[in-house]
């Protein structure tokens, strides 16, 4: 018998590495995902007392994805039909049998398969990417709307509209065909970004790094390169996750303290994912038009490419912002932009570029505005107005690795 401290770690665990599959899997069963979400979760609350009075099975994903299905299977033959509950994940002509199998159609990763058929063109994009980072990549509603810069209550409201209007209007959602690809790929791009960002900085907890997801999306990233070898956004996706995760070992030190690129071990990144995302990088940049994720692949390869972070070559990054900008208007660039001017040019002209954006809403309750310009007053020795740019940086921040730099910087203001 294995005590309840040990069956709850494994199912903590299973529940962060296994939801998206055993989901995934139960859906080609129900063909239904609020049933298969169901199901799913029957299978880990059931999970609490089989495991503990029969032992963690070998393989848990295996065994969660067999107790959803059969679950679906079960309340599939008693319903007697797969259109009794929505919103539909399919809507054909024919009505799914409990023992059907569906074609997987062109993508035959179930994860994969499942976030394109979430991507529906009938939703708005943001509706399809919010939708599908919360049921199916198991960001939770908070993180999803900390991924789009808006309050957690707008964002529950956002999901419940998609759902509605997925039931309301039965929105014929089926497995993609190839010809539906192209119209879905950017919404797909998205989520995987989303994902990745989520994990590679994590909005709360004691971790810097949200492993699991960083890999989830780097995993999901190559699929869907192999998926579409030939198209430049993908290639220019899987770059940016390559270049950026490359120095993940790097980001804290031995003591779990927050490292700035500039006092990264470069000699300690991963030389290897380096070289592939530069490869990758090329390509991206031939496509055209020039895409966004092309841009801030180029941008993490610059950073990558200095052999120290004196010689990092700033104007070409200001340059690149520059650019992307003007393909992808976001108030987080320009925020980045702000940031990377204050090295180009120096901390005034950093801060001016930033106090340029103090009426955007967008960045009103954003806390890396703050910390940034917390560091340009640093800087500029504007002590009170820094501690006072840091303490809201603080109240804005739920990472503990994150609030950790910034006391510490905060304590080493001048007259701390």
């Amino acid at each position: 018998m294995n005590d309840s401290a040990a069956v709850a770690t494994a199912l903590a665990d299973a529940h962060r590495r296994e939801w998206a599959f055993v989901l995934a899997a139960t859906v080609r069963v129900t063909r239904d995902l609020d049933l298969a979400e169901e199901c799913v979760q029957d299978a880990y609350a059931k999970a609490l007392t089989v495991w503990a009075t029969g032992g963690i099975p070998d393989r848990p994903g295996a065994w969660l994805t067999t107790t959803a299905r059969r679950r679906g299977l079960d309340l599939l033959r008693r319903a007697g039909t797969a259109r009794r509950a929505l919103p539909l994940l399919l809507d054909d002509d024919t009505e799914p049998g409990p023992d059907a199998t569906p074609d997987a159609g062109p993508v035959v990763d179930d994860r994969l398969r499942l976030i394109f058929t979430c991507c529906h063109p009938a939703l708005n994009p943001e509706a399809q990417v919010a939708l599908t980072l919360r049921l199916l990549c198991g960001l939770s509603t908070a993180d999803t709307a900390r991924a789009f810069l808006i309050s957690e209550p707008t964002m529950a409201a956002r999901i419940t509209r998609a759902k509605k209007k997925i039931t309301g209007a039965r929105i014929p959602y089926r497995v993609p065909l190839a010809a539906d690809i192209p119209e879905r790929v950017a919404g797909v791009c998205e989520v995987l970004h989303l994902l990745f960002t989520t994990g590679h900085t994590a909005p709360d907890g004691e971790a810097l790094v949200r492993r699991e997801l960083t890999e989830r999306a780097l995993d999901l990233a190559r699929l869907l390169r192999g998926l579409l070898p030939e198209d430049p956004d993908v290639a220019g996706l899987l770059a940016l996750l390559l270049l950026t995760d490359a120095r993940r070992a790097t980001r804290t030190d031995a003591e779990g303290r927050l490292l700035l690129l500039a006092d990264q071990d470069r000699t300690a990144w991963d030389r290897s994912a380096i070289d592939e995302g530069l490869a990758l990088v090329r390509l991206a940049l031939a496509g055209r038009p020039t895409s966004r994720y092309a841009l801030m692949a180029a941008i993490a390869a610059v950073h990558d490419a200095a052999p120290e972070w004196a010689v990092t070559d700033w104007a070409a990054i200001v340059r690149l912002y520059d650019t992307l900008h003007t393909v992808w208007p976001s108030p987080v660039v320009a925020l980045n932009r702000a940031v990377a001017i204050g090295f180009a040019d120096g901390a005034a002209a950093g801060l001016d570029a930033l106090d340029a954006l103090a009426d955007e809403p967008q960045l009103a309750g954003y806390g890396y505005r703050a910390a940034a310009r917390a560091d340009l007053l640093r800087r500029l020795e504007r002590t009170v107005e820094a501690r006072l740019a840091y303490e809201e940086a603080l109240a804005l921040t739920s990472n503990l690795t994150e609030r950790q730099f910034l006391e510490e910087r905060l304590a080493g203001l001048p007259g701390a």
